[in-house]
């Protein structure tokens, strides 16, 4: 363990109290966090008894060692202006924020007066119950750190909450989080949508249906990348792919979107890989192509579909 450090916490969100309730396991010492509604206030009763519910500059001035910033990244800049601005901050003090789409930038005014700034975001959804405490043992954190001394404590808080830490560089960090969303948020879309199309379809229990599928998929795209890829699209079944397109016109067109565009990027994926010859994929490509107008209202659905 890193030496006990003393830790507030403003945003006792989904992710802010659990990591600092994950902190206070580790032996650090969270003495305040602030929140305002109800949820957050039960989870400061509930995932940190020890800590005082103080505003957000009284936190900040009790965080003697290390404050963490866990609000949504469009209200980062703001916190961290008022904060410098009021005196709530301190040289040495580490200022780290838990946000994947910012990096070190957003904190140039907690850095102009001294403090030490640190991105620090865990790589992993929140439901901001104390279950998620057994989820972070093993996971990656997307870290931004500008000197050696904070690198240094930032990987020893990192090896204190069981973690990996994968340094992005300043200029990624964007790019970094547009992975994770694309990866993590619009999975969560994709698995409802296939659900509910299979409840359209007129299966009961979807979920057990698409529990077994799914995570073989998503095992073996881990493992094997893009040779994971199977279905019609990867065989280049232009005329399945086409009965797809015009079932989902007919019973569910918000749906046609995303699976043209998916279907086509799996196409471009299997075509660069080799698992799809680009002679085999023209009809493919063909009905892909007609259907991206007709989504796009161009042409009628019905001749997409033909």
């Amino acid at each position: 363990m890193s030496a006990e450090l003393t830790v507030g916490v403003i945003g006792a969100g989904r992710v802010g109290a659990v990591l600092a309730a994950a902190l206070e396991a580790a032996g650090h010492h969270v003495v305040a966090a602030s929140g305002v509604s109800a949820a957050a206030k039960h989870r400061i009763r509930t995932l940190l008894p020890g800590a005082v519910n103080l505003p957000a500059d009284e936190v900040a001035r009790a965080a003697a060692d290390l404050l963490v910033i866990a609000v949504p990244d469009d209200a980062l800049a703001g916190v961290v202006t008022g904060l410098a601005a009021t005196g709530a901050l301190r040289p040495g003090q580490v200022v780290a924020h838990t946000s994947g789409a910012h990096g070190l930038a957003v904190l140039a005014p907690a850095a102009a007066v001294g403090a030490r700034p640190l991105a620090l975001h865990p790589a992993m959804t929140f439901t901001g119950t104390p279950a998620d405490l057994d989820r972070l043992p093993g996971i990656s954190y997307g870290v931004t750190a500008a000197d050696a001394g904070v690198r240094e404590l930032a990987a020893a808080l990192v090896a204190d909450l069981g973690g990996s830490p994968e340094w992005i560089a300043e200029d990624r960090r964007a790019l970094y989080h547009a992975g994770l969303a694309h990866g993590a948020n619009h999975l969560v879309t994709l698995v409802n949508e296939a659900a509910d199309r299979l409840r359209d379809a007129g299966v009961l229990n979807p979920e057990k249906v698409l529990g077994p599928l799914l995570t073989a998929a998503l095992e073996n795209a881990l493992k094997m990348g893009d040779a994971a890829i199977t279905g019609p699209v990867s065989r280049g079944d232009a005329g399945t792919v086409a009965r797809h397109v015009r079932e989902l016109a007919h019973t569910a067109p918000d749906s046609l979107p995303a699976y043209v565009a998916l279907a086509r990027r799996t196409a471009d994926r299997a075509i660069a890989t080799g698992r799809l010859r680009a002679t085999d994929a023209e009809p493919l490509l063909g009905v892909l192509a007609d259907s991206t107008a007709a989504a796009a209202g161009h042409v009628g659905l019905g001749e997409a579909a033909k």
